[in-house]
């Protein structure tokens, strides 16, 4: 914005300085010939006052040399085509324009080559005299170039203090809309507490404000969500938690293991619900996260139950896999998902291998197990296998996807179920 008034206010500035230096150029020019022509009148007339009252021709002769070395040249040519004053040849525009003096009887300026003739007839005892003061093209020029240097000088010290001062005024324009515009990237990135203060022109303090009151809202809505979901976790895990233990009091072995599973199956959807809506409510800051590292920390974090459950957990991890558009805490729910899926899902005895490895785009993690597997290809949500909603799979395509990845179900080495997802790497800017 800054930029573009600058060359707004310049573009605008320069054509008004031009409108007014180019005809004041031309006047200046013309003054400078009006001041040598005026000039070489003058000096003219007063050799014409000589020739008329002088009689003695060798004294007329000094005279007129004398004026000559004081100002325009200046020669007297008589009737006879003698010179006085001036020993070099005229030139031929000169001597016609003396003729034209001799017959009109009438003073009169005339232009030629390389300068300008003021000539003036005198009527003497001998005939008609022309009095011829010359003057150059330099001395008609003379003072222009420098005074045409000053005066574009003084132009471009205008458009530059124009452009100066546009700079100013767009800077106070714009650098509170750049500041409001990094207010509201620090809350698209998750920073809850960033606030514009309002500044600049009315409309753009208006636009703080206005972020700001949006911002409040946001976060009053998020902490409402937030309680939301948690109250929500609270109320369903308590009647849940009261069938567990009912299922205990049916006598009926093979009903009692029934409806406990249904108990585990509800518990597993109350879960994912939870998870899923708390996803709502997540930030989506990008700030780039090693996936060897949260990799291998999830592992370490499963492996107690893997162990207690008779399975191999293994981690092989690619340490030049670059930081991938996730947070950690997201990778680490996406991890976190699968992995509880398998265990849901697979029987105890089923291995499990994480890896993690470098690609062209960023950095694939897959999860391989030795279960049963699941029908392909996956649908979507409610589609899943063992009774399961099918929601932790839409919670990793989702995490995925935000972050401009994948995922790609299928059948792994071990027997099972692959999942790989593939996830971009952080843009270097």
């Amino acid at each position: 914005m800054t930029r573009r008034i600058a060359w707004l206010v310049a573009a605008t500035t320069s054509a008004v300085v031009v409108a007014f230096v180019v005809p004041l150029c031309f006047l200046v020019a013309n003054l400078a010939a009006d001041r040598a022509t005026t000039r070489a009148r003058d000096q003219a007339q007063s050799v014409a006052r000589f020739t008329a009252t002088l009689t003695d021709r060798a004294t007329l002769d000094r005279t007129v040399t004398d004026l000559s070395a004081e100002g325009p040249e200046v020669a007297v040519v008589e009737p006879d085509g003698t010179l006085l004053g001036d020993g070099r040849a005229l030139d031929p525009a000169t001597l016609t324009a003396v003729d034209r003096a001799r017959t009109d009887k009438e003073a009169f300026t005339a232009r030629r080559d390389g300068g300008l003739d003021a000539l003036v007839p005198v009527a003497t005892g001998s005939g008609i005299d022309v009095v011829v003061a010359t003057v150059s093209t330099d001395e008609l020029r003379a003072g222009v170039p420098s005074a045409w240097l000053t005066i574009g000088l003084l132009g471009l010290a205008l458009v530059g203090a124009s452009v100066g001062a546009a700079w100013s005024l767009g800077r106070r324009v714009s650098i509170p809309v750049t500041e409001v515009a990094e207010v509201a990237h620090r809350l698209r990135e998750g920073d809850a507490s960033a606030r514009a203060v309002p500044g600049g022109p009315p409309e753009t303090a208006e636009l703080g404000r206005a972020l700001n009151a949006l911002a409040d809202r946001i976060h009053g809505l998020v902490e409402a969500e937030r309680e939301t979901v948690a109250d929500l976790g609270h109320r369903l895990r308590t009647p849940v938690t009261a069938l567990r233990l009912d299922t205990e009091l049916v006598a009926d072995p093979e009903v009692a293991d029934r409806l406990r599973e249904h108990v585990d199956h509800l518990q597993r959807s109350i879960d994912d619900v939870v998870r899923e809506a708390r996803r709502t409510v997540a930030t989506e800051l990008t700030t780039g996260a090693a996936p060897s590292v949260v990799a291998a920390a999830r592992v370490a974090f499963w492996r107690p139950l893997a162990e207690d459950q008779d399975r191999v957990l293994r981690f092989t991890g690619d340490d030049s896999a670059p930081p991938v558009r996730l947070s950690e805490e997201d990778l680490a729910e996406l991890l976190d998902t699968v992995l509880d899926n398998v265990f849901a899902h697979t029987p105890e005895s089923a291995d499990v291998v994480v890896g993690v490895a470098r690609s062209d785009a960023g950095a694939v993690l897959t999860v391989e197990d030795a279960g049963p597997g699941m029908d392909l290809p996956w649908r979507g949500r409610g589609h899943s296998a063992r009774g399961s909603t099918g929601l932790g799979l839409a919670i990793v395509h989702r995490l995925a996807e935000q972050a401009g990845g994948g995922v790609q179900l299928g059948r792994s080495d071990l027997g099972g179920l692959r999942v790989r997802v593939d996830l971009p790497a952080v843009d270097p800017d």
